[in-house]
């Protein structure tokens, strides 16, 4: 049967706008997770957010973009995983270990990209550093501990023990402190360590090592993060040197810190999440570590918790806080 040419226009006309009702490319949704909310945390959700945009997957364009923090509680960790598990979104990004953790205990199906997780395969979200096979992928903020203790002999020369306060809870931190007994000792150095399970704890953590060491060590430890105030409280008033491996920490009080940026780490990640929306399975991409170090000092701190730091090192900084 011919349609007349007026027919043919409307049919035409309709097919237009039948295109322009699909959905866009880009009406994603995405849901993120942390376990609780430091700037280092921070800076990798919106490097994670400003991937997304610099590839178009945007709130404009349809993307649905939800957060929430567990409040550094396992607990409600695990209620935001299901919660998000029950939403189905096209990705879930989990950053730091405990929330990727609840997320990947609780599903195989949905997509799911962790990040600044300091050991994945020891924290069982993957088997390998290679393609998992499984609906898991992501970027680990892993750092060698070995430019960790030349860095604490460079700001406390004479060092013999390490105090470093941590939570025995977090797979990351466990990992470390266990890899430091291996370590310090081959640099004729002890580790003296304290526990906080509770970010309350932290203070009371950092004050117990008092007397007992000549330096303070932190890792990427969310409890001890989170309050590192209170370490640096202590640090001060008791001249013990912090050196701490998240940049972040130096603005807030430590000397120094060699570590990776975490807004790198977060456009890293969410360059993954881009690839999972256009197509690609997570199982079938390696999970990856960030090769860029940045070294941060800060003369005041030095100051205040009694070290002198070498001009080669000041020199060599990335960033001097003043």
């Amino acid at each position: 049967m011919k349609l007349n040419p007026s027919i043919r226009k409307l049919a035409g006309v309709a097919a237009i706008a039948a295109l322009i009702a699909v959905p866009a490319v880009y009406a994603q949704s995405v849901a993120v997770t942390s376990i609780v909310e430091h700037p280092a945390l921070d800076s990798v959700k919106d490097g994670v957010h400003e991937a997304l945009a610099a590839a178009g997957y945007t709130e404009v364009k349809g993307l649905k973009w939800q957060f929430q923090t567990a409040q550094g509680n396992t607990a409600i960790a695990a209620q935001i995983a299901r919660k998000f598990i029950g939403d189905k979104p096209d990705v879930i990004v989990a950053i730091a270990t405990p929330s990727a953790q609840a997320v990947v205990a609780a599903t195989k199906a949905v997509p799911v990209v962790y990040s600044a997780v300091t050991d994945p395969v020891a924290a069982q979200l993957v088997p390998s550093m290679d393609a998992s096979g499984t609906n898991v992928t992501g970027v680990s903020d892993a750092l060698s501990l070995e430019k960790q203790i030349e860095l604490i002999q460079k700001v406390v020369p004479n060092a013999k023990k390490i105090g470093m306060v941590y939570n025995p809870g977090e797979a990351n931190s466990v990992v470390v402190v266990k890899r430091l007994r291996e370590l310090l000792p081959k640099a004729g150095m002890t580790l003296v360590e304290a526990s906080a399970a509770r970010t309350v704890d932290v203070g009371a953590a950092a004050r117990s090592l008092v007397g007992k060491v000549d330096a303070i060590y932190t890792n990427t430890d969310n409890n001890v993060v989170s309050a590192y105030e209170s370490l640096v409280k202590v640090g001060d008033s008791a001249k013990i040197p912090l050196i701490a491996s998240d940049t972040d920490s130096v603005k807030r009080g430590a000397i120094a810190a060699l570590g990776v940026n975490y807004h790198d780490l977060g456009l890293q990640t969410g360059k993954l999440v881009v690839r999972i929306l256009k197509g690609e399975k997570p199982g079938a991409i390696a999970s990856q570590t960030s090769d860029k170090l940045e070294l941060y000092v800060n003369p005041g701190a030095a100051k205040r918790q009694g070290a002198t730091l070498p001009d080669a090192l000041l020199k060599s900084a990335t960033k001097v806080v003043e």
